[in-house]
């Protein structure tokens, strides 16, 4: 028996479809750049040149059940008329426990434990230098070892991963030459130093724009070292991108995913998935679980930094923030989620164990 024929009530092929999807992507990116009235889905006018403005920090709703067995342990609202602030799109957690927070302008937010309870945060340039252009300051990602203090930063513009040592000092950089065809403004978007020593760098697209997933790189060891990698696919969710990566205590990659959802105003999608680093194979698709779709109880927005805090019993603290882009009709969310790794949780109003 043979299978239907092609015209006959059947849906047009894979590659087609996503064509013809990304085709009205791009019409309605259009159609909201020429249709919004000003002052709404553009950049805000940037605030006084002073950089001793105070972070506001302003508590949202917290302490329920979402899906995938994650608690919302806190959620706060952050701003600041401060020439640093805005745009934060990677996460890390420091020694002390202090969250840096680096944005695509090239600059850093260090918030202390105790921040929401008067703990003052610190803004500054990310190293200490004035970037001269965007190309070298788009800060995408960020990866850490806790036992050297080193910091890994993977910049989108020029696709180029740099490494600092404790304190922000010495940087070092390379281009890996398989990351030289990613896309210029969707490049190195996820990345992560696995507990043993090698690194995953995720793209945000592909180059082939219309082709779906993205390209991601598996290194053996230290890319500023010259180590050479082994080439993945990751293919998320239609329509979700790859915005940042960090490793659950259980050795799995917990992935943020991102989705804007064109419309008046736009607005944003979120999900959490996991993946065994085990698995990648080199030319293959790495295979992804589903944890959470980050919504209700959750306040939303442009979420794009990702960092784990292990805890001693094998439970973790998930911390998300989210990318206002300096936009008047977004936010900078910062987010504090439990995770249990046994937890079966499903809806918001489970009680706690």
């Amino acid at each position: 028996m043979h299978g239907p024929v092609a015209g006959e009530g059947t849906e047009p092929p894979p590659a087609l479809r996503a064509r013809v999807q990304g085709l009205r992507r791009l019409l309605l990116v259009a159609l909201v750049a020429l249709g919004l009235a000003p002052g709404t889905w553009w950049r805000s006018p940037l605030p006084p040149r002073d950089r001793h403005q105070p972070l506001v920090v302003t508590p949202e709703p917290a302490g329920r059940w979402i899906d995938g067995g994650l608690r919302l342990l806190g959620a706060w609202r952050l701003e600041s008329h401060n020439r640093h602030f805005h745009g934060y799109s990677a996460l890390a957690v420091l020694g002390d426990g202090t969250l840096l927070a680096v944005s695509d302008r090239g600059r850093k937010l260090l918030l202390p434990p105790g921040f929401g309870e008067g703990a003052p945060a610190r803004m500054s340039f990310f190293s200490g230098n004035r970037p001269d252009a965007k190309w070298q300051s788009d800060i995408e990602a960020l990866a850490r070892d806790p036992e050297s203090g080193r910091l890994w930063v993977a910049y989108e513009g020029s696709n180029e991963i740099v490494r600092h040592e404790r304190g922000f000092e010495g940087p070092v950089r390379i281009a890996p030459a398989a990351m030289q065809g990613w896309p210029g403004n969707s490049g190195p978007e996820a990345m992560v130093r696995l507990a043993d020593g090698r690194f995953i760098v995720v793209s945000e697209g592909d180059p082939a724009y219309f082709r779906g997933g993205a390209p991601g790189l598996l290194f053996p060891a230290d890319p500023v070292e010259g180590a050479e990698p082994v080439e993945f696919r990751f293919n998320p969710p239609d329509g979700f991108r790859a915005v940042d990566m960090a490793q659950l205590p259980d050795g799995r990659a917990l992935i943020l995913l991102r989705r804007v959802d064109w419309g008046l105003p736009p607005g944003f999608s979120g999900k959490l998935v996991v993946a065994d680093p085990a698995t990648i194979a080199a030319g293959e698709a790495w295979e992804w679980q589903p944890l959470a779709d980050l919504g209700d109880p959750l306040p939303m927005d442009n979420y794009e930094g990702l960092a784990v805090q292990a805890l001693p019993n094998g439970e973790a603290v998930i911390w998300l923030i989210s990318d206002d882009n300096a936009m008047r009709l977004q936010r900078t969310l910062l987010l504090k989620l439990l995770w249990r790794p046994n937890e079966k949780a499903r809806g918001a109003d489970r009680a706690p164990r």
